[in-house]
C-alpha cells in the first residue's frame, strides 16, 4: 500500500482520470442533507464498492441533536415582471437555498431581495447556501443577473417539499486481520460542488477499491455521511464500538491543484498525526500541519470530548481558504484528475505506514553487527540509493530495544517510511530483529512534531 505498489497496481494517471470522472457523473446531482440525491449519489457510489444504506427516521434523537425532516425539491424558479425566467434551479441546483421551504407567491423586487444571495466580489459566480435549521427559502444568482433586475412584481415557486422521512447515510467495512479499525469518512451533502465534497467521495471510493485488494492487518471503516447530522447520527448509533477505531480521516477538498494540509486530531500526537505529517513531509509540494480546532467538517465530532478519537482531516487547500469555495466556480474544471491521483497515493502510502509500522526487539544488541558477512547490504540496495538504504538498516538497529516502533525510526532518522520498513524486512528475514508489542497496544512516548 505504499505509492510504489499503487503505481505498480494502475496508473497514476489512470486512476486520476476515473475518480475524475466520477466526479463529473455526480455532480449534476441536488444533494442535500437528506432526500433524495444522497441516495442517488451513495447508489451511485455503491455500483463501484459494496455499500450498505442506512436509513434514519425522522425525529429520531441523536445526542443533542435529532434527524430532521427529509428534504425533496422538485423545480424552482423567478420570473421577472415580462414572465422571464431570470432564476432556474434547472439550470443550476446552486440557484435555490437548500432546504428552503415551498414557495407559491407574487411579489415586488423589495420584497424579494431579502431573500437573494449573490457575490458582488466575485459577480459571475453563483454562491451556495442552506437553511437547513430554521424554517427559511431563498435563491442564490450571479450579481451581474441580479444587478439587471428591475422593479415590478416577480412570480416565484419553490417546488419542494419537507415531511417525515429519513436520513440516508453509506457505510463500508473492508476487514482485515484485526479488528481494530481505520476510519475513513467523507461528507455527501453538497450540491454541485467538486471540490468540496465530491473529490473526497471520488477517492475515499477509490481507497476503498485499492485496500480491499491487498491483504490487511487492519480493518477499514468507510463513511459516506451528510456533514454534522450523518456523522452524529453515525457515532450515536455506534457508540459501544467506536473504542475499536484506532486511526481515522476525514477527506475533504482534496481534488484542487494546491498543497497539501493536515489537521491535526484533537489529541495532537496520535500516530494518525504523526503517520499523516510523516508522509507529507516526503512531498514534493508545499505542505501544511495545523493543529486541532473545533471548526471545520466531521473531525469536529469524532473527535468531541466525549469520544476523542484520533481522527485527523486531509485536504488540499483549505475550506474557505480558497476563493471558488461554496460557489458555482467549484465545478469540473476546477478539481484535477491529478490531484486526485496525488491525494489517492499519500492515502494509500499513510495507509502503508499503518499497516507497516511496528516494534522490534535487535537479537544482536551488542555492538554493531556485521552485515556485510549475511549479504545485508546488496539484499536492501536495489532500487535504493545504497546510502539511504544503509543508514536504514542501521537506524533499526539501533533502535529497536522494543520500546520503539518503525514510525519512530522514520521520523528520528529522517528517511522514508518505505525504507525503514524495507531495512526491518531485511533484517527480520536474517535473523537480526524479532517483533516486539504490536505498536497499538504500546503507550504513546513521543509528543508532536513541529509543523512543516
Amino acid at each position: 500500500m505504499t505509492v510504489g505498489w499503487l503505481e505498480a497496481e494502475g496508473d497514476l494517471a489512470a486512476l486520476g482520470a476515473a475518480m475524475h470522472a466520477l466526479v463529473v457523473r455526480l455532480y449534476p446531482i441536488c444533494r442535500s442533507i437528506t432526500g433524495p440525491g444522497v441516495r442517488e449519489t451513495l447508489r451511485l457510489v455503491r455500483e463501484m464498492v459494496p455499500l450498505e444504506l442506512h436509513e434514519v427516521a425522522s425525529g429520531t434523537e441523536v445526542f443533542d441533536w435529532a434527524v430532521p425532516r427529509e428534504w425533496s425539491i422538485r423545480d424552482a424558479w423567478v420570473k421577472d415582471p415580462h414572465g422571464r425566467k431570470v432564476i432556474d434551479f434547472r439550470r443550476s441546483n446552486l440557484h435555490v437555498v437548500s432546504y428552503s421551504r415551498p414557495v407559491r407567491a407574487r411579489m415586488s423586487l423589495t420584497e424579494l431581495r431579502p431573500h437573494l444571495s449573490s457575490l458582488p466580489d466575485r459577480p459571475r459566480w453563483i454562491p451556495y447556501r442552506t437553511t437547513y435549521y430554521a424554517e427559511n427559502w431563498g435563491f442564490c444568482l450571479s450579481h451581474e443577473v441580479l444587478e439587471r433586475f428591475e422593479e415590478g412584481e416577480y412570480e416565484v415557486c419553490i417546488d419542494a417539499s419537507l415531511d417525515d422521512g429519513s436520513l440516508t447515510y453509506g457505510e463500508l467495512l473492508v476487514p482485515g486481520a484485526s479488528d481494530d479499525e481505520v476510519l475513513i469518512s467523507c461528507h455527501v451533502c453538497h450540491p454541485s460542488l467538486c471540490n468540496d465534497n465530491l473529490s473526497g467521495i471520488a477517492v475515499a471510493t477509490y481507497l476503498a477499491r485499492l485496500l480491499s485488494s491487498r491483504p490487511r492487518r487492519y480493518s477499514y471503516r468507510f463513511l459516506f455521511v451528510p456533514g454534522t447530522i450523518g456523522s452524529i447520527t453515525w457515532l450515536c448509533r455506534n457508540e459501544s464500538r467506536v473504542d475499536r477505531i484506532r486511526h481515522g480521516l476525514v477527506l475533504t477538498c482534496i481534488g484542487d491543484p494546491g498543497g497539501f494540509t493536515y489537521k491535526r486530531s484533537r489529541r495532537g500526537d496520535a500516530v494518525i498525526d504523526r503517520a499523516a505529517a510523516h508522509v507529507l513531509r516526503h512531498q514534493d509540494r508545499p505542505v501544511e500541519l495545523r493543529d486541532f480546532s473545533p471548526y471545520g467538517y466531521d473531525e469536529r465530532q469524532y473527535c468531541s470530548p466525549g469520544f476523542d478519537l484520533p481522527v485527523g482531516c486531509l485536504m488540499r487547500s483549505p475550506h474557505g481558504e480558497f476563493p471558488q469555495y461554496h460557489t458555482s466556480a467549484d465545478d469540473p474544471d476546477f478539481v484535477r484528475a491529478e490531484a486526485l491521483a496525488q491525494s489517492l497515493a499519500v492515502c494509500a502510502s499513510v495507509a502503508a505506514v499503518l499497516e507497516g509500522d511496528g516494534a522490534y526487539v535487535n537479537t544482536s544488541p551488542k555492538g554493531e553487527p556485521r552485515l556485510g558477512k549475511r549479504g545485508i547490504y546488496r539484499a536492501v540496495g536495489g532500487g535504493l540509493d545504497s546510502r539511504s538504504a544503509e543508514m536504514a538498516l542501521l537506524w533499526v538497529l539501533n533502535l529497536s530495544d522494543g520500546r520503539h516502533s518503525l514510525l519512530d525510526v522514520a521520523e528520528r532518522s529522517a528517511l522514508p517510511f518505505e525504507s525503514v520498513r524495507r531495512a526491518a524486512d531485511t533484517l527480520l528475514q536474517h535473523g537480526l530483529l524479532r517483533e516486539s508489542a504490536p505498536a497499538s497496544s504500546r503507550p504513546q512516548h513521543h509528543g508532536r512534531e513541529g509543523g512543516a
